[in-house]
């Protein structure tokens, strides 16, 4: 009796829902499509669009209420990351070297000052601050003269030994040492302007006042070490703007060839020098002079010796506020002696082998297997990283809770944000309303190679942590349109 009475209450229970009335079931089975909807969009999409046909494709969506999984496409597939790869190092270097971090730039005498004389030599001593300007040159040098010094008999010495004398990463392009992201690694080196482009001197080129003239160039800063051949010519006003540049390996002879039309704006050129330590000590020597002090004897490269003692110091600004220029820019040198630093502080070892030890040992706790994924540098200029998008997203999940994980947020480029600073990389991306400043994501590009990795705030009220990495792309550029495209999909519907 009693089986029988749990038999018919479940016929009846199925009977009530076979007839429930037509328009509460079609509102059931509604609203489940339409919570998949964006899914199937999203499907479509890849598996249509033109230019990921023959490409590779990895992309993973999570939520980072609970890391659950919420879109994968090829996602466990290792894919080259090109500046994704900031993400990893940034988040490491916060967690080890901390939100306070410093990079303090010295000044060290030996031998003895009488009559306001240096019986010895003057050693300047970096330990890998990428953003020396000239004003902390010559904020050194009123030090120097302020402890009563105004000959030097001795040397001006450079010392860099801080980080060891490897100046490039493993996979770096010989066609991109040249270039400003690509100058060397040097824990002595000097920038040009606020962006930080450690390494690098700028070469504005200006028009003549005529046509079949010789352009006119300003070197910023101005030194000596390196030397222009300027072959740029001045040609009518409408004539085509084109100039470039070459810098002759193991040298800093630069070459600059092209045209610039009467009239025109200048062209601004960035020029990664050969030996960082020797542009920085001839930085340095310019502001001894300006304050008045005479170097007698040469610049030499040498380290600090143990007898020597400190006259001068500057301060880098604290780590918190140099990833705003590194994420935003997406500063390769930066990443770099991030890198090497984290080598030098666990291994006491600044090289890129010790920094990537470093950074395979920590990202596990972090949800990354160093065994599933191919770490080659710190700033993903080298096309032989691996990581998957999956393995992106678990990370960028992870790290939410840590304490310093405010300053990496802040730090990441803002969809559609105009400011230079806030917008970065995205500020001309992502600018509809459902995407406007509410995306904070990684750009990243090499040839063939487009990514975009970070968070979303939906318009349903999530966040989200997804990683879109694009490879094989016969045009790169294309990849942008891409990526913004998938992320409005996940911004609107979620």
């Amino acid at each position: 009796m009693k089986r029988f009475s749990q038999l018919m209450f479940l016929q009846i229970c199925i009977l009530s829902i076979l007839f429930l009335p037509f328009s509460a079931k079609d509102e059931q089975l509604k609203a489940r499509d339409d919570s998949l909807h964006w899914i199937t969009a999203l499907d479509e999409f890849i598996r249509t669009a033109p230019d990921l046909e023959g490409a590779i494709s990895g992309i993973s969506v999570r939520d980072t209420s609970d890391t659950s999984l919420l879109y994968e496409h090829q996602a466990d597939i290792r894919l080259t990351p090109a500046s994704n790869m900031k993400l990893l190092t940034s988040a490491i270097a916060l967690d080890i070297l901390g939100e306070t971090h410093t990079f303090p730039t010295d000044i060290w005498m030996d031998g003895s000052i009488q009559k306001k004389t240096l019986h010895g030599s003057l050693y300047l001593r970096g330990t890998g601050d990428p953003t020396l300007l000239e004003e902390d040159f010559a904020a050194l040098a009123k030090q120097v003269k302020k402890a009563g010094i105004h000959t030097i008999r001795g040397q001006l010495a450079a010392d860099d030994t801080w980080f060891d004398d490897t100046r490039y990463s493993i996979d770096l392009p010989w066609s991109d040492e040249d270039q400003y992201y690509g100058a060397q690694i040097s824990a002595l080196t000097a920038s040009p302007n606020q962006d930080y482009d450690a390494g690098t001197v700028i070469l504005e080129v200006k028009p003549g006042k005529k046509a079949g003239q010789k352009a006119a160039y300003d070197m910023i800063p101005k030194t000596d070490v390196a030397q222009v051949i300027n072959q740029v010519k001045t040609v009518p006003e409408g004539g085509k703007k084109k100039i470039s540049f070459k810098r002759s390996h193991g040298t800093n002879k630069i070459t600059l060839t092209g045209t610039i039309p009467v009239k025109a704006s200048s062209s601004k050129q960035w020029v990664a020098l050969w030996d960082p330590a020797a542009y920085a000590l001839d930085l340095m020597k310019r502001a001894l002079k300006a304050e008045g002090i005479q170097v007698k004897g040469p610049l030499k490269s040498k380290q600090v010796p143990k007898q020597a003692k400190k006259i001068a110091s500057h301060t880098s600004m604290p780590l918190s506020e140099l990833l705003v220029p590194m994420m935003k820019l997406s500063n390769n040198t930066h990443a770099e002696i991030l890198l090497k630093e984290l080598g030098k502080k666990v291994k006491n070892k600044g090289s890129f082998e010790a920094g990537l030890d470093v950074m395979n040992e920590r990202l596990p706790a972090f949800g990354v297997d160093p065994s599933l994924a191919v770490l080659r540098d710190g700033s993903g200029i080298s096309p032989i990283n691996l990581v998957s998008a999956n393995q992106f997203t678990l990370f960028l999940t992870n790290i939410q809770k840590e304490k310093w994980f405010k300053t990496y947020e802040h730090a990441l480029p803002l969809a559609g944000a105009s400011e230079r600073m806030v917008g970065g990389t995205l500020r001309n991306r992502l600018k509809e309303p459902a995407t406007l400043e509410k995306v904070r994501a990684k750009t990243g590009s090499l040839t063939t190679v487009s990514t975009l990795s970070g968070y979303i705030d939906t318009q349903g009220g999530k966040t989200l942590a997804f990683s879109i990495l694009l490879n094989h792309l016969v045009d790169d550029e294309k990849g942008k349109e891409i990526e913004d495209r998938i992320v409005s999909i996940l911004a609107e519907n979620l």
